[in-house]
């Protein structure tokens, strides 16, 4: 056994050292291996998780074109008479409800006392091209509302409304055409003149309105073009005067995105403004004539903005207006800014800004605003130099909506109506020239001065909604006044108020509006001076109602000055009585399919 391991391991010696002395070989090149790096090209199927994570999350700010367009929902209302303009207040959300059916077309038919008729129509349809067209009419009339008038104060109002229009790709565009025709009568004769009956047979009281009106507008919502809109119009009387307005207006969106992404755009507004007319004669002189005309061209740059909880508007507005009869013009200036900023989110907001405008006065606006006005105006423009105001607004106890203001104001060469001096002693009928008087020749009509003012003002309201089917609401106005050469601001109220509450449940409905309108003074011309005459506070109380029988019929029932207050809004005008109204309205898509 020894011997055998023995003879083993010396073999294994043996064998050992034969192969350190074998002599050496080449290798082959193809034998010699190498450390190589081997890519494997395959598909990537990504996992969440290997997605990088973004730290902070992005802002997407979306420019103001590429917002929704707002839509515009109108209440067709169903005027009565009446010489007031209430207060827009906040709106509310009222509890109309079951959701009623919209129709297309619809026909609003009454009747009243004083002989007093009513139309309101609406329509509008759609072609087969896309385009869009419809129109409005309205009639109301009444026969000698005024009582003991002693003059005719009948009155009668007629107007149509008609447009056409058509969305495009790149663009949308309306046309349009207006027209009215308002029949007045200068019955308000002075008391301190005794007119003979055959005087007062003589007077032709009767004045009517005509404005026939073209417009038309283009809107471009991808563009900086925003909007162009351009307007004429033809003004005139019965008494042989005339005036016509010619208007272009654009607004303009700058992008200012080269500057940042964060950066609004810049609004831009431009305007021209012609008007042009002239009155047959003048008060006092029957063979004058009197024109008129001005050009205005206007800018109005504004740039909106938020910084820190702030909303802040910065503008400014420009105006370069030519008296083109007087060969002269002037440049007008004035500030657009506003700072609105919330102490408490919702429930306090206070703001404040400056203001101003330029005003283009015209014979068709002043009529508007007093129909007894003597066609023998001296027509200029009045300039609201300054306007500076601030308040808070808000809500409190989730159903009570609030708004204060106060403000100061400089107007420049504002317009005031004043009492013409009666050219008749209650005799005569005609000037020594032997020309006739006409109808406004009597102390019956009114004219226009200018003076300057400051106004510091007040203003608050308030609206409550008591439930979803009541809404409540009480504003408020008082205002002092200082004028620069007339003794007092003619027929401007210090106070103003108004109470307001509309209610509805299921198919009826109802509203009431008091208002309140304190004392002012008025004024009668007497040569080159004035002398002031008390018009008293009134107050006057209207109601509205009606019932749905379905949605295709309605009734309404409206009645105003239920108090029957005999005021005067102008000198020697007093206003109608108690006035009532009562009809229906039917709804409809179409007569005719």
């Amino acid at each position: 056994m020894k011997r055998g391991i023995v003879v083993t391991i010396a073999m294994f010696v043996v064998s050992f050292c034969v192969a350190q002395n074998k002599p050496k070989t080449e290798k082959s090149k193809d034998s010699i291996i190498k450390t190589e790096i081997v890519e494997v090209v395959t598909s990537y199927a990504p996992k969440v998780t290997d997605a990088y994570k973004i730290k902070k999350k992005p802002v997407i700010k979306l420019s103001d074109k590429a917002k929704r367009k707002a839509l515009n929902y109108k209440i067709q209302s169903v005027p009565v008479a009446s010489k007031f303009k209430p207060k827009s207040g906040v709106l509310k959300g009222i509890d109309v409800g079951e959701r009623e059916r919209l129709f297309d077309n619809y026909l609003s038919l009454g009747f009243g006392n004083n002989l007093t008729p009513f139309v309101e129509a609406y329509f509008q349809n759609t072609s087969a091209f896309e385009y869009e067209y419809g129109g409005k009419i309205n009639f109301i009339s009444s026969q000698d509302p005024v009582k003991d008038a002693i003059l005719s104060s009948s009155y009668y109002n007629a107007s149509v409304d008609l447009f056409l229009k058509q969305e495009m790709r790149n663009f949308d565009w309306k046309v349009g055409f207006n027209a009215y025709r308002n029949k007045y009568n200068w019955y308000g004769l002075p008391s301190d003149v005794v007119f003979l009956d055959t005087t007062i047979s003589t007077i032709e009281e009767e004045q009517v309105y005509k404005y026939y009106n073209l417009q038309g507008s283009i809107y471009f919502p991808y563009s900086a073009t925003e909007e162009v809109n351009t307007s004429i119009g033809y003004f005139s009387d019965d008494q042989d005067s005339d005036e016509i307005h010619a208007d272009v207006d654009a607004k303009f969106a700058i992008s200012l995105g080269r500057f940042g992404l964060n950066y609004e755009d810049l609004q831009l507004r431009t305007s021209l403004n012609f008007i042009l007319g002239g009155f047959d004669r003048s008060y006092a002189d029957p063979l004058q004539k009197i024109n008129y005309s001005f050009a205005t061209a206007g800018i109005n740059p504004s740039y909106a903005f938020s910084f820190n909880d702030f909303d802040i508007k910065l503008g400014g507005k420009a105006y370069y207006s030519f008296d083109l009869e007087n060969t002269e013009g002037k440049f007008f200036a004035y500030p657009d800014v506003e700072v609105n900023y919330p102490i408490i989110p919702r429930y306090a907001n206070i703001y404040a800004g400056a203001t101003g405008d330029l005003t283009v006065n015209s014979y068709e606006s002043f009529s508007k605003e007093n129909p007894y006005v003597s066609p023998t105006l001296n027509i200029q423009q009045s300039s609201e130099a300054i306007n500076t105001f601030g308040g808070f607004r808000g809500i409190l106890s989730g159903n009570l909506n609030y708004n204060v203001r106060a403000s100061f104001k400089k107007e420049e060469n504002r317009a005031f109506f004043v009492l013409n001096e009666s050219a008749s002693n209650g005799i005569t009928i005609g000037f020594p020239s032997g020309i006739l008087f006409r109808g406004y020749n009597y102390g019956n009509s009114f004219d226009v001065i200018y003076d300057d003012i400051t106004t510091v003002g007040f203003f608050g309201e308030v609206t409550y909604d008591f439930s979803r089917k009541l809404n409540l609401g009480l504003n408020a106005e008082f205002n002092t006044y200082n004028t620069t050469n007339q003794e007092e601001a003619w027929n401007l109220p210090q106070i103003k108020a108004d109470v307001f509450a509309n209610y509805k449940v299921k198919k009826w409905y109802a509203g009431a509006n008091l208002y309140f309108v304190g004392d002012r003074k008025g004024a009668q011309r007497n040569g080159a001076t004035f002398t002031a005459i008390d018009l008293d506070a009134y107050i006057d109380l209207n109601l509205n109602g009606g019932y749905h029988f379905n949605d295709l019929f309605s009734v309404f029932l409206q009645a105003n000055n239920i108090t029957n207050s005999s005021y005067q809004r102008y000198t020697n005008f007093d206003a109608q009585g108690f006035q009532i109204i009562g009809g229906f309205i039917w709804k409809f898509d179409a007569l005719f399919n």
